[in-house]
């Protein structure tokens, strides 16, 4: 779940969200339960209490009705911040929106979430008159439900934020309609859509060299957020938020959940818990304390789904394996058998220093002392050299390979088997020990990615 919710501007109607791709959005008794049974109110935490968060639920947290956690989430006047952001953006009529989007057709739709529909669009270069397909500038135009889960104070979060940030990683936003009851926005187009697209719902795996680009850019994009004049906090950073172009750069999307972050000598933001379990860190889902380390938690989540190509929640998993966390976690600092979780669809096709690398920075990110995690700006810097590895695991393989095979050749005494026999056995030998790589658990094939 994500939605256009700034805490800022909060009305009695919940979260949403739009994606490039369909997502679910059920609730039920159960799960209200489930949160209601967490303790929100200790800012210390334990790891039993933690696993309990962990495997709670992997569905959103808080339904819309759910109560506030404190006077905080009372709205505040935005009226300057708003005419200052629509002062940078441009304002569409809704008949020029109907005619981009082809009368909003039903094939030209990208996706669907709380917000309500995510349409194909073509817009002139100059301006806001509509094109013809295929012409001028492709956009993407969400429609805000009239009886959507978000209401007018939500859209204008993502015009608030969007309309005064601008940065390569994050997702343009160029403009906005509030015409009658109409509500839409218009942002650039992600030829290539969601980053959970491209880990989980595509049959090619995406390669590792995309995928470091990727968290790259993610890291980038909140690392601005953070070191901001005036700091935000993400919130929702999940795969569905993180958006491709043609050449996979990653940009934010999304910024409904988005927080003005603490200044001064204020050390957090109280706040009503939302988000997506499975990425909210577990201490503001425990306090609703927020700050930028909740937003590094998620990035942890987030390394770890582009590690291990398994989502951050799957029930349909074993019990023991169905929160990310809770299941990666032993493997992160044992070399022996880090391996064993590393996404099997890649076939040795990855840097073995850079998934060293990325399994230590996605535990960092993930420890339960929220002081202890690094800044995304540290974050940032950590990641910028994996880009140049290229010592790959099945070069290294065919390396080990060749060396064996050579030194039994130049070793071989009178009296033993033919040269031909002596490579064959070292061949048989260190074939058997790359097999003994796709055998582990996550190379078996018992377990298949999603």
């Amino acid at each position: 779940m994500s939605g256009v919710v700034s805490e800022r501007i909060m009305d009695k109607k919940g979260c949403g969200c739009w994606a490039v791709l369909r997502r679910g959005g059920g609730r039920s008794s159960a799960l209200r339960d489930s949160v209601n049974s967490i303790p929100r109110t200790s800012t210390v935490y334990d790891a039993a209490t933690e696993t309990r968060y962990l495997n709670a639920s992997n569905r959103e947290m808080y339904p819309p009705n759910e109560a506030r956690l404190s006077s905080s989430d009372a709205p505040d006047p935005v009226v300057e911040a708003e005419s200052k952001a629509k002062c940078q953006l441009l304002q569409f009529t809704f008949q020029e929106l109907k005619s981009a989007t082809g009368n909003f057709r039903p094939d030209s739709i990208l996706g669907e979430g709380g917000f309500g529909y995510v349409f194909k669009g073509w817009i002139e270069e100059n301006g806001t008159a509509p094109a013809k397909p295929g012409s001028g500038i492709t956009v993407a135009v969400k429609s805000l439900k009239p009886d959507g889960l978000q209401g007018h104070k939500e859209y204008m979060a993502e015009v608030e934020f969007l309309g005064q940030l601008h940065h390569p990683n994050l997702v343009k936003l160029i403009g906005y309609c509030t015409e009658d009851d109409q509500r839409l926005l218009v942002y650039e187009f992600m030829t290539r859509g969601s980053l959970e697209n491209h880990l989980f719902r595509r049959t090619v795996p995406l390669p590792w060299s995309n995928r470091i680009k990727i968290a790259l850019g993610a890291a980038k994009g909140l690392a601005f957020l953070h070191g901001n004049r005036k700091p935000v906090i993400y919130r929702d950073f999940k795969t569905s938020n993180i958006l491709l172009d043609s050449d996979y750069n990653a940009k934010l999307s999304d910024f409904g959940l988005a927080k003005a972050g603490p200044q001064g000598d204020k050390t957090h933001v109280s706040t009503r818990v939302v988000g997506t379990y499975g990425y909210a860190a577990p201490e503001y889902v425990m306090t609703g304390h927020l700050t930028s380390k909740s937003d590094v938690y998620s990035f942890g989540v987030v390394l770890l789904e582009i590690l291990t190509g398994r989502r951050s929640m799957d029930k349909k998993r074993p019990s023991g394996e169905q929160n990310l966390v809770t299941w990666a976690r032993p493997y992160l600092t044992d070399k022996r058998k880090l391996y064993q979780i590393v996404d099997p669809r890649l076939e040795l096709n990855y840097s073995i220093k850079g998934v060293q690398k990325v399994s230590q920075l996605a535990y960092n990110c993930l420890v339960r002392d929220p002081k202890s995690r690094p800044t995304m700006d540290e974050v940032v810097k950590a990641l910028t050299p994996l880009q140049d590895l290229n010592d790959h695991a099945i070069l290294s393989c065919h390396s080990r390979m060749y060396q064996q095979a050579a030194a039994r050749r130049r070793r071989k005494p009178d009296g033993m088997p033919p040269l031909q026999r002596s490579q064959s056995q070292g061949q048989i030998q260190s074939q058997g020990q790359l097999r003994g790589i796709k055998n582990s658990p996550m190379h078996s094939g018992k377990h298949k990615s999603s």
